[in-house]
């Protein structure tokens, strides 16, 4: 695996060019045995490569995430580029996507214009192999991700007690920018966005199975198994996107366990579909910036409990149905935050299954709801508690931005 030949070459010029300040950094740090393993790994030693990744790996454990320093990051980032350079080099391109994803999921910021670089050279070379399994398929087999369509009744057998009872969230078309400041954020007033999205190259392209596995199959994800977060068995495993989507196309959603991508920021990661979304214009809003934007896709009956985000949110609906309940922000203390920092912004209530006699409150509070169609953008003002049940597969995006007073303080 160490003779790479000259056909076989990832190129890295960030690594070629930053290298050797890293190492002289991680040797301040006391990250002599790294160095050793390094320098052997751009060597071609293939055995120091996967130990200088193990030796990073174990750094980025070593307390909470915020604590560590971020060279480990960067030098986990290298690590996984020595070992996919290698792997490429002997034709091992599934081994090799998977080092450069690791690298762009747990690998800080230095190296990422090298990993994106070798991403799409690496692509090239196992998409032929995607692109035949696809065909085998056969051309009758219906490779659409979502392909019935809901009966009121059906939907409504899953929902929470009293849902679409109360009040509608209310919905407008085409709402220009000026309209959306001073009737929805201005006053911090939920509304449902439709006719917004149809330019979108997701709104054709995400529902169709084939296309998916042609341009993110081999890529690697993080997945949620488990009801929620909230449950003593959710766990997070690392699968290949392909993985993912049979298991949602198989979901039998009442096995308590699905498979849920959420929350995750897809799009740094996967270049071709970060091209199939456009950020909405109502982001501009308040004049501050982006903080985020996260894929959530799921098989029908995933489950986002009770909770609320400090940022503007603009939620799309690309594929599939969602329904979503909102209850506002000044409703705070009748919903029963939990008492623990890390989670103080999730309710101890399961809407699913209320107990009366612990949370009494809740059954006369006032709440607004909706199903978000494909192609609604349901704007969740900051701070309004939201649970959101997926009613078909569904895939979403969520933008999250701050407005200006927050965005100079945060």
């Amino acid at each position: 695996m160490a003779n790479s030949d000259h056909h076989q070459h990832l190129p890295t010029p960030t690594l070629d060019s930053e290298s050797s300040t890293l190492l002289h950094t991680l040797s301040e740090h006391g990250g002599y045995a790294y160095v050793s393993m390094a320098t052997r790994a751009a060597a071609g030693d293939v055995r120091a490569a996967e130990a200088a990744r193990e030796m990073a790996w174990e750094q980025l454990h070593s307390g909470p995430w915020h604590s560590v320093l971020p060279v480990w990051r960067d030098a986990y980032a290298m690590a996984c580029l020595h070992v996919a350079k290698l792997h490429f080099a002997a034709a091992e391109f599934t081994d090799a996507l998977r080092a450069l994803d690791m690298g762009l999921l747990m690998g800080g910021p230095l190296f990422k214009s090298d990993l994106h670089a070798a991403v799409t050279k690496v692509s090239a070379k196992s998409r032929p192999a995607a692109a035949r399994v696809s065909k085998q398929n056969g051309p009758n087999l219906d490779r659409r991700l979502v392909r019935h369509d809901l009966k009121a009744t059906e939907m409504l057998g899953v929902l929470p007690p009293k849902s679409l009872s109360c009040k509608t969230v209310v919905k407008k078309s085409g709402l220009s920018l000026e309209g959306f400041l001073r009737e929805h954020f201005l006053p911090g007033s939920p509304v449902i966005l439709t006719d917004c999205m149809a330019h979108w190259p997701a709104r054709a392209k995400w529902n169709d199975m084939d296309y998916l596995i042609r341009v993110a199959g081999d890529r690697t994800v993080p997945v949620e198994v488990g009801k929620n977060y909230l449950y003593p068995e959710w766990k997070q495993e690392l699968i290949t996107f392909s993985q993912f989507l049979e298991r949602i196309r198989g979901n039998d959603s009442s096995s308590g366990a699905p498979t849920y991508l959420a929350q995750h920021s897809l799009f740094d990661q996967i270049n071709e579909l970060r091209e199939d979304i456009c950020i909405p214009d109502y982001c501009c809003a308040g004049g501050g910036e982006l903080k985020s934007l996260n894929a959530w896709f799921g098989p029908a009956g995933t489950v986002t409990p009770l909770h609320h985000d400090p940022h503007h949110n603009v939620f799309a609906q690309v594929v599939g149905k969602k329904y979503i309940r909102l209850y506002c922000a000044s409703l705070s203390e009748e919903l029963y935050p939990h008492t623990e920092t890390m989670l103080c912004n999730s309710s101890q209530v399961d809407l699913d299954n209320v107990d009366e006699k612990e949370f009494p409150e809740v059954q006369d509070l006032e709440f607004l709801d909706c199903i978000l169609e494909e192609g609604d953008m349901l704007y969740i003002p900051p701070k309004w508690w939201h649970y959101v049940r997926s009613l078909t597969t569904s895939m979403s995006v969520s933008f999250w931005w701050s407005d200006y007073d927050s965005s100079a303080t945060s």
